[in-house]
């Protein structure tokens, strides 16, 4: 791109103002949007389902599909899954001054970022809450950023209207859906990766958070990043739409490579300890409570001492220390039922309600129902006793650590 002449410009690609304005998910007003995978899910048997706009596939129908077993392929050694996860927002992020207005916006040390990293950071308000979380990576020339698809349109609505009062040079660059985005996750992944990349790449050398732009099957403009959503060790692969189903047939060549579907990804994430935002996180939820002021970095670092992100002073006291809170996010196990979302959670007596569930489900892994919720910060110690109320009748149950699983990043030798 070249260099922006204007204090600030705005990029939004090739969308056009019907498509920006499109809720986060789907209506009989407004058709669902068609990834470039459309058409190779349905022939692999995918359920089509709408999610955040998108026709996206649930699970895969078929002897070797359903929740349960793609979950558990993702999670067996030698063996990977490919998400279409094309829904996302994919940001680049120009202009001489664009690390200070990211810096603005977020909570993590992008300053501090060297050439290729990457790091999970927050986008806040000025109450402090979170509007959404989102991967960063300085990419060298640009910032490259990735945010949730349900949040994305309300995301660049906010940055716009931080950006009519900076006072810098920045430029956003929204992709589209002229770049899509796969990811491929499990113990797998690596050498189902490695037949893509050129033959002089040592992806051996490429740890957890980092990411490259690079030609992949011979195919220019593309970029994968070393992270997921699932604890797995696994890559997301962004590339030019006209050849994602290039990419994806060619990662299906490779036998142990399955397509796996939006059910699975839900419950690999929650096994991981990771949120889904508007479950686990939302404008209301700041992140001590979220038990995510690690984003922030470590006690006396720049972020905590220098802050200047929207909503520091209800986060952090002066001094950089956590604000106090109320309540934080706990994981939650021992219950004889699954626990869903809206779940009340009470002390061990049965008698005081204590917080709610916000994500639970049944553990392919584990073989016993797991969640994860916000309790009262006095509660919030692995090992306390609760009681839930399922179905209304009450289960006992404990606050757990999480990951609820080992989770398996990949750090090179």
């Amino acid at each position: 791109m070249n260099a922006v002449a204007s204090k600030v410009v705005l990029n939004l690609g090739r969308q056009t103002s019907t498509q920006l304005a499109r809720r986060a998910f789907g209506s009989d007003a407004e058709p669902l949007v068609k990834t470039a995978l459309n058409e190779l899910h349905k022939e692999m048997g995918g359920d089509m389902v709408p999610f955040a706009g998108y026709e996206l596939p649930v699970l895969y129908k078929g002897e070797n599909g359903g929740v349960m077993k793609e979950h558990l392929h993702c999670r067996s050694p030698g063996k990977s899954s490919l998400f279409d996860v094309s829904h996302m927002g994919q940001i680049r992020w120009h202009g001489k001054d664009r690390v200070a207005f990211i810096e603005s916006l977020v909570v993590g040390d992008i300053a501090g970022l060297a050439e290729g990293s990457g790091l999970l950071s927050l986008v806040t308000n000025e109450n402090g809450g979170i509007i959404d979380d989102t991967v960063i990576t300085n990419a060298g020339d640009y910032i490259y950023m990735v945010v949730n698809g349900a949040c994305k349109h309300g995301d660049m609505a906010h940055f716009k209207k931080q950006m009519e009062d900076f006072e810098g040079e920045v430029c956003m660059d929204y992709l589209g859906d002229d770049m899509q985005l796969l990811a491929l996750q499990g113990d797998g992944a690596a050498s189902a990766m490695a037949k893509l990349l050129p033959s002089d790449f040592d992806l051996a050398k490429m740890g957890f958070m980092t990411g490259v732009d690079i030609t992949l099957d011979g195919i220019e403009g593309c970029r994968i990043t070393r992270c997921g959503y699932t604890g797995e060790d696994g890559f997301e692969i962004a590339m030019p739409m006209a050849n994602a189903v290039s990419v994806a047939s060619k990662l299906f060549e490779d036998p142990s490579v399955m397509a796996t579907g939006l059910g699975a990804r839900d419950s690999l994430r929650l096994e991981a300890g990771l949120c889904l935002y508007g479950n686990d996180l939302d404008e209301t939820t700041t992140p001590i409570e979220g038990v995510l002021g690690w984003t922030m970095g470590g006690k006396g670092g720049r972020r905590r001492t220098e802050q200047g992100f929207l909503g520091a002073d209800k986060i952090l006291t002066p001094d950089g220390k956590f604000q106090k809170v109320a309540r934080k996010r706990v994981g939650i196990s021992g219950m004889r039922a699954p626990a869903r979302d809206h779940t009340e959670i009470y002390d061990a007596t049965g008698e005081t309600k204590i917080g709610e569930i916000t994500s639970g489900t049944f553990s392919p892994t584990l073989k016993k129902p797991i969640a994860m919720g916000y309790v009262a910060t006095a509660s919030a110690k692995a090992g306390t006793e609760v009681m839930l109320k399922i179905r209304n009748k009450m289960q006992k149950a404990q606050i757990t650590k999480m990951p609820f699983v080992t989770t398996n990043y990949y750090k090179p030798e």
